[in-house]
């Protein structure tokens, strides 16, 4: 039970950007139609599945070789969840985005949001590098399934909210995530 939630309270503060992505390309009224919006959903939501069980391949792979490697582990981790927490914390309050949505985005510029959403889901490697194979790629799975329900609630809240209260969404969504990142931060390193 414990693994499903922590897989989902992942899901939930790596999806924030996403999320404020979604909500964005919500608003300029480019995902409209429902195909569009699950196609946007769904390449979020694999990238946020695929980067996780990369990190955590990676991880294994080195540890392999490097035994006390495993031992720091933790505090690569918790170095790189409260970097990416605290980034998002700040670019959030500081109004930065270096996500340029449009009112029609190419397949090119989707993949593009879609890798630059999901880039620290890496680190979500060294969170879960204590899991056999099986429950990496669950946790994954569960990452990007919530992932997908996000991007799809956060498109149709752009729909019915306007640009002004959608930028605000988006630093909340932000803050939140990036809170949540540093708890899971401080709970590797102290659990």
């Amino acid at each position: 039970m414990i693994f499903i939630i922590e897989s989902i309270l992942l899901g939930i503060s790596l999806a924030m950007d996403a999320f404020s992505v979604s909500v964005a390309n919500g608003i300029s009224k480019s995902f409209v139609e429902r195909k569009k919006m699950f196609v946007m959903a769904f390449t979020f939501a694999f990238f946020q599945f695929f980067m996780p069980f990369t990190g955590y391949l990676i991880v294994n792979i080195l540890s392999m070789g490097i035994k006390k490697f495993i031992t720091i582990v933790p505090y690569i981790a918790f170095i790189l969840l409260m970097f990416l927490g605290g980034k998002m914390i700040i670019e959030s309050i500081l109004h930065k985005t270096d996500i340029k949505v449009k009112d029609e985005l190419t397949v090119k510029e989707l993949l593009i949001q879609g890798v630059a959403t999901s880039i620290d889901a890496l680190s979500v490697g060294f969170v879960i590098v204590k899991y056999s194979m099986f429950q990496a790629f669950m946790a994954s799975l569960i990452i990007g399934v919530v992932t997908f329900f996000i991007c799809i609630s956060g498109c149709v809240i752009g729909k019915k909210i306007g640009d002004k209260m959608g930028e605000k969404l988006n630093s909340i969504a932000e803050i939140v995530g990036g809170c949540i990142l540093v708890a899971i931060g401080l709970w590797v390193l102290l659990g």
